[in-house]
């Protein structure tokens, strides 16, 4: 659990840690959308050593990165075999036990894979150089305009802000719990010996979790806190010069992605 990445702030000194939470945010926001873009493997490398170049930047070491796209390996794995399996069209690379395995099932696996992997570090960058704090008044800015159509941006804020708040408690707790359950393997053992393992662990945990809510949710109600009031801030965001670098470099990447989809 110790080795669990994503969602973990790092307090390093870089420049990326000093930009504008909101700069941050739009700036992932659109190099999302470039990843989705068919550009093919050109696009995807361009972008990828991009995001390796902002890793470095913010100090993040390649481990680091790794370690956030350890736990979807699984899912990896499965998107494979089932694209192998479903996907029956282009040119007949082999045959496994009599099952054909088509090119196009292999190249639409590496999309998905290459996607996913890319979507991962970004998102990793952003949290590991982002305050959770800076992170919430980030997220509450941008979707102030949203509020002239009721879009409650303060309450949605502040259930990311506690979302991110939890990860490391739930974390302790099942490691707590894994201690705790000292006959209960999980690494060794049959299959059904590990589903039964891991039920163990998810029952007492769901009920931990539910309970540090109501306490949380009492206490905010003692404090006073009624969500639709208006409240002051103390920290101003403020964009700089550097921030607007980052837009325009997000921007200008996306752009790019799209002259490249048309001319690849």
């Amino acid at each position: 659990m110790n080795n669990i990445a994503l969602g973990k702030y790092l307090p390093l000194d870089s420049v990326i840690h000093k930009l504008d939470p909101r700069a941050k945010i739009c700036a992932m926001l659109l190099v999302m959308i470039a990843i989705f873009i068919p550009t093919g493997y050109i696009g995807y490398a361009v972008i990828g050593l991009l995001v390796l170049a902002v890793a470095l930047s913010a100090k993040l070491k390649i481990n680091f990165l790794w370690r956030a796209m350890k736990p979807m390996l699984f899912m990896l794995v499965f998107l494979l075999v089932i694209n192998l399996m479903v996907v029956r069209s282009g040119t007949l690379l082999f045959t496994i036990f009599g099952w054909g395995i088509y090119s196009d099932a292999i190249s639409q696996t590496l999309y998905i894979v290459i996607r996913l992997a890319l979507m991962i570090m970004i998102t990793t960058i952003l949290t590991a150089t982002t305050k959770p704090l800076e992170l919430t008044l980030g997220i509450e800015d941008l979707l102030k305009p949203f509020q002239k159509i009721h879009v409650p941006a303060h309450e949605i804020a502040m259930m990311i802000s506690i979302a991110l708040r939890f990860i490391p408690t739930l974390i302790e707790e099942t490691q707590r719990i894994m201690k705790a359950s000292r006959g209960v393997d999980m690494e060794e053992g049959k299959l059904m010996e590990k589903i039964r393992a891991i039920l163990s662990l998810i029952v007492p945990l769901f009920v931990s979790a539910f309970q540090r809510a109501e306490d949380l949710a009492y206490a905010m109600e003692a404090r006073g806190y009624v969500p639709n009031q208006p409240r002051t801030r103390y920290k101003q965001l403020k964009m700089q010069g550097k921030d607007y670098i980052l837009l325009i470099g997000s921007m200008l990447l996306l752009a790019g992605m799209i002259v490249l989809c048309f001319y690849a």
